[in-house]
């Protein structure tokens, strides 16, 4: 799609989702070849009219270069001609450019220097007005004492509900013939442990086995559409195989048992400020045990090989499916800002995009494995991204192929969770 239709379409979202129409739209996108029937009824399990209406102007920017024509033609067909013609009119207009503040620079006066004898008035601190991201920045203080206390009111989140707040573990096992999925043994292994520990930190754990996508969608919303006003977080667990796909904030899908993939960016967005508002402000962690990828990574040489850990009988899987690419360029996987910035959001993945995520018959998978040895140890003390650091470094010095854990981080502040 051109930048000048996904321009229109951002322009014309408000009044889209005020007065589009959705129902007569959904069989001429899929007979035109704009979205597939999985597509569409991910789109219509978005909620009201309204939040439909908008996920379908975001998704439509990256469905090629035929959709936005397509769309303006359904538009047509299905008498909302003036819509069409709004997003036509926004088409052709020109972006307006931005107009840039006047940059001078600030004089600052060292109130120290100043009160020397010999300060001239000239002698002052002359700073250009910058980007805070090129701001010069100050050294951190140093901690005095022996001790440091980690945690802080005002850096901290509230963590003092009992429970602290829902867990929802979806294990995805075994899958159809026709999904050439093979079967995920060790899953179960991991997912006993996650119920554990996550329990032992205070949080009500619901667990669901075997769901195709849609009745993942349907139990992900039926969480994200709960009260959780009295409650201080929200964790929702994936153990499935996964693939790439194409995405605009977090990377990666993950299947239903039936083999239809769901982003995980659409995951995410069921809980995000508009879709739950009893969660605004509030921690919501993802936690995703899933191939982000095919690629096998075998590292490369450091100073001190670790050990090669691969079990005797070739018992080590992975998670992966192919991420195959349309012949057509109707699917462009572009990675486009126009989705607003998700706050107190943290995804923590088992592999990094693009590569396999390493699971054992008889332990479970290297990712979960050490999450939740990590969490035993640490979670008394320990914020989460300094324990996931901690997760990445074990697990990327395991076995022959390499793997390591990395996260999307939007948390505001630290977060401890509420140890017994």
């Amino acid at each position: 799609m051109e930048e000048q239709q996904r321009r229109a379409l951002r322009r014309g979202r408000a009044r889209l989702v005020a007065a589009l129409r959705v129902e007569p739209l959904w069989d001429p996108l899929e007979q035109r070849g704009v979205f597939t029937r999985p597509m569409l009824e991910e789109l219509q399990s978005a909620g009201s009219r309204g939040e439909q209406a908008r996920q379908l102007i975001i998704d439509l920017e990256t469905r090629g270069k035929q959709a936005f024509p397509a769309f303006l033609s359904i538009l047509r067909d299905t008498g909302q001609g003036d819509l069409a013609e709004m997003l036509i009119q926004e088409c052709e207009s020109r972006p307006v450019p931005p107009q840039l503040p006047d940059l001078r620079p600030v004089e600052l006066e060292l109130r120290e220097e100043k009160q020397r004898k010999n300060v001239t008035p000239h002698e002052c601190l002359s700073i250009p007005v910058q980007a805070g991201s090129e701001r010069p920045r100050m050294p951190p203080v140093p901690a005095r004492g022996p001790t440091v206390d980690k945690r802080s009111r005002d850096q901290d989140y509230d963590m003092k509900a009992d429970p602290c707040g829902h867990c929802l573990i979806l294990n995805n096992v075994s899958f159809s013939r026709d999904s050439g999925l093979s079967t995920r043994e060790g899953s179960d292994i991991d997912c006993e442990k996650l119920e554990r520990r996550f329990r032992a930190l205070r949080f009500s754990v619901l667990t669901r086995r075997d769901l195709k996508a849609q009745e993942m969608v349907l139990e992900l919303l039926k969480l994200s559409r709960q009260d959780h006003s009295a409650l201080d977080c929200c964790i929702v667990v994936i153990l499935s195989h996964g693939c790439q796909t194409s995405h605009i904030q977090f990377p990666g899908g993950v299947y239903g048992t039936e083999g239809k993939p769901i982003p995980i960016e659409k995951i995410v967005n069921y809980f995000n400020g508009s879709n739950c508002p009893s969660l605004r402000g509030k921690p919501k962690l993802f936690f995703i045990q899933a191939c982000g990828g095919e690629q096998r990574d075998q590292g490369f040489v450091v100073d001190c090989d670790s050990p090669e850990e691969e079990p005797p009988g070739g018992s080590l899987e992975s998670d992966a499916t192919p991420f195959l690419v349309s012949s057509d360029n109707m699917d462009e996987p572009d990675a486009i800002a126009s989705l607003p910035t998700p706050s107190d959001i943290l995804v923590s993945y088992s592999t990094f995009p693009g590569f396999v995520s390493w699971r054992e018959k008889s332990s479970g998978s290297w990712y979960v494995e050490t999450l939740d040895s990590v969490l035993e140890q640490y979670a008394h003390s320990e914020d989460l991204v300094s324990m996931l650091v901690k997760v990445a470094h074990a697990v990327s010095a395991r076995g022959r192929y390499k793997q390591i854990p990395g996260c999307f981080n939007f948390l505001r502040k630290k977060f401890f969770f509420m140890c017994h």
